[in-house]
């Protein structure tokens, strides 16, 4: 059935997800156990999947956390490579050197000159702290913000960092026309090993779940939470866990890191737009609404795990896009694309 069936089907007559595969690490002797529960708190529950190639649209009537993005695709994880940057201490990050697409073959290279790499800006709209903990949890409002023809992706995460801000591990939704062929929200992973880019939803990420994968088209519209916890078992094997909504995502093993990245000193939760350099941004941020606007997308209840107590800054420093402090704990941000 197509994206309109999908709109007017009730939650229960979602089909079962397809088979899962086997989780990759699963024949691994060291391989990390999660939590009992979530950063929330909760006993994780199996998530509610969608029917494959549905809109985020259909997906949020029809009351599902996720889908797979088209009919035959798998659970597999596949690495993306796309313009990143975070916010540091020192400001956003300007501009990336990140190719938008891996690097043409050797044998395809040499046959011409290669094209110039393409460079990206960022613009956010970002809360953030410097404390001392073992990660956070957050309410994201997932948005279907519009996207400028020529820019990247217009985001919403939650990043954690070590105080030196060489290492981080990132979650949350994402629109980026280039990486997932359409223009719905989908769910992203991301990490930074001594401040080198990796890239996007694998690189060294192990899913867990044998429900939903990082890449999955996630529902517009709805707040769901997002987290990102450290945590080491019985056996001594740490790993950086990744939560969406009612279940551990998977993890990023402490191996990555050779086990120097235990905690983090630095968490943000922001709004990032990303478009070439030398042009302004033409994509809206959030839901495209300005913070003033009680209807703009928020990210709310931020929590910090390991007995840290939230008392966030704002930082904004663009022409184009904003945020406001509502609490403590939540913020608003976001705004409408320029004028292009």
């Amino acid at each position: 059935m197509g994206a309109i069936s999908t709109l007017n089907a009730g939650a229960e007559q979602i089909p079962q997800p397809p088979a899962a595969v086997s989780s990759p690490a699963a024949a691994v002797d060291d391989t990390p156990d999660p939590p009992s529960t979530l950063p929330w708190g909760a006993k994780p529950q199996r998530l509610k999947i969608g029917r494959p190639g549905a809109s985020s649209k259909a997906l949020a009537a029809a009351g599902a956390d996720a889908a797979l993005s088209e009919p035959g695709d798998s659970l597999a994880l596949d690495p993306e490579f796309m313009p990143k940057g975070p916010v540091t201490k020192r400001g956003p990050r300007k501009t990336s050197g990140r190719p938008v697409a891996p690097p043409a073959p050797a044998r395809l290279s040499a046959l011409a000159d290669p094209p110039p790499e393409p460079r990206a800006s960022y613009y956010y709209s970002t809360a953030f702290q410097f404390v001392e903990n073992s990660g956070s949890y957050a309410n994201l409002v997932i948005s279907k913000p519009r996207l400028g023809a020529n820019d990247y992706h217009s985001l919403a995460e939650i990043a954690v960092q070590t105080p030196d801000e060489r290492q981080t591990v990132e979650v949350g939704w994402t629109v980026n026309r280039a990486m997932h062929g359409d223009d719905d929200p989908h769910l992203f992973v991301y990490h930074w090993i001594d401040k080198r880019e990796t890239c996007y939803n694998s690189c060294g990420f192990v899913r867990y779940s044998q429900t939903v994968k990082p890449g999955m088209k996630l529902p517009e519209g709805v707040s769901k939470r997002f987290g990102i916890q450290y945590f080491k078992d019985g056996d001594g094997n740490g790993a950086w866990w990744i939560a969406y909504d009612s279940e551990w995502v998977g993890f990023f093993p402490d191996t990555l890191w050779q086990g120097r990245f235990t905690s983090s000193g630095l968490v943000q939760w922001f709004g990032e737009v990303a478009s070439p350099v030398g042009a302004q941004p033409c994509s809206d941020m959030g839901n495209g609404l300005r913070p003033d606007d009680e209807r703009a997308a928020r990210i709310g209840t931020i929590s910090l795990l390991g007995g840290a107590e939230v008392s966030y800054s704002l930082k904004a420093e663009n022409p184009y896009y904003a945020n406001l402090r509502l609490s403590e704990r939540t913020m608003r941000y976001g705004g409408p694309a320029p004028a292009c």
